[in-house]
């Protein structure tokens, strides 16, 4: 059962979420140059950084480093993974085999929930506007999604069994971990250079499944991707983010802390060391660790894409939504031409997903929705 900590200073509710964020935090939207380009680089590099992660997602540092040594794969992974030790009928979500993931076998934007609600939160805000309701987004998952994890999981149950969507997070014991998260992209992508409008325009969709830090988590993540579509840093992105939750959060003073850690950042066998000592007990998809494994990786990697959805798998915790995120973000930053081509390539222009009626999208086309968007 979900329950409401120091509610004055993390506040659930959309007004009092905004009256709580740092000074400064209502700055106005900046004209994005090279729009395509730079949405195209932002889902590309979300598919590339969840395909990279999903074969060793929540995998230890040292399984990751045992399976790279058995694989011939580099660590941290500078290509998808040579080999898995899952068994080959092993089918992710019920969709791709786990080959799907590895570098010799790549053939799409395989699936996964990080890629999914992509998907569905683009149809979300096509079939109900930028104005759609909490309700909306009920509805809408009743009518085509037919699995979810955690969180989603149990706001699916409740939903399905008759409860209101305005209540159906009261019910649930997972209303801040990272399932809120993992669903920003859209938002950002929607409203590229507005980190303002991303988070606000998030919030609906968070209130379906989470609370708190849960919704902070994805209204932090929305407007760290709008604001990457103008950064010249993908950190600089994450510190406009910032300014879109309660300044007094856990997860905002969790995010201060890993900014002053920055000069100790060296590689990602210190970013985790640090992450386990601050965090010890937390669990390992919650948003507030992730949110930093997020952040120390963007310090690793700088506007290198490879180098930062490399470090971020590298770094461990929820390595396929951390890392789908970080591709999100930098991508976004640095437009499709600085993404290295072997990341999309093979992607064939297909993307996957469970969501009843859109298994199979054409990725061409979903950049062209998101443009026009922000029409």
């Amino acid at each position: 059962m979900y329950y409401n900590r120091n509610p004055e200073k993390q506040p659930d509710a959309l007004d009092a979420i905004l009256a709580c964020r740092p000074q400064g935090a209502d700055t106005p939207a900046k004209p994005v140059t090279d729009l395509e380009k730079r949405i195209r680089g932002a889902l590309l590099g979300r598919f590339a950084g969840c395909t990279l992660g999903v074969p060793v997602e929540g995998y230890s540092v040292i399984s990751m480093q045992a399976l790279a040594a058995e694989t011939g794969t580099p660590f941290p992974p500078v290509t998808y993974w040579h080999g898995h030790d899952k068994p080959d009928g092993y089918m992710h979500y019920g969709i791709n085999p786990i080959s799907d993931y590895m570098e010799d076998s790549v053939c799409c934007a395989p699936g996964d929930d990080d890629i999914t609600y992509v998907i569905l939160n683009l149809l979300l805000l096509e079939k109900y506007g930028k104005n759609y309701t909490v309700d909306n987004v009920g509805q809408l998952w009743l009518d085509i999604l037919p699995i979810a994890c955690t969180a989603e999981d149990e706001a699916l149950r409740q939903l399905r069994a008759g409860t209101k969507a305005e209540s159906a997070a009261n019910f649930n014991g997972y209303v801040e971990w990272i399932g809120a998260a993992i669903r920003a992209d859209a938002f950002g992508y929607a409203c590229a250079g507005d980190p303002v409008g991303a988070a606000k325009l998030s919030y609906n969709d968070a209130y379906l499944t989470h609370r708190q830090n849960g919704i902070y988590g994805e209204m932090f993540c929305a407007a760290a991707i709008a604001a990457a579509f103008t950064a010249e840093t993908p950190l600089d992105a994450v510190r406009e983010g910032m300014k879109q939750i309660p300044v007094e959060s856990e997860l905002y003073k969790a995010l201060e802390w890993a900014f002053s850690c920055e000069k100790q950042i060296t590689c990602y066998q210190r970013a985790r060391m640090l992450l386990d000592q601050k965090f010890g007990g937390m669990h390992p998809v919650h948003t507030i660790n992730n949110m930093c494994a997020i952040t120390f990786a963007l310090m690793l990697g700088g506007n290198d894409f490879t180098k930062c959805i490399s470090e971020c798998v590298a770094i461990g915790l929820d390595n396929d939504c951390t890392g789908a995120t970080v591709g999100s973000i930098v991508g976004a930053c640095v437009g499709i031409d600085s993404i290295p081509a072997h990341w999309y390539d093979r992607f064939n222009d297909k993307v996957m997903t469970y969501i009843t009626g859109y298994r199979e999208s054409s990725i061409e086309d979903v950049i062209a929705r998101f443009v026009k968007l922000n029409g």
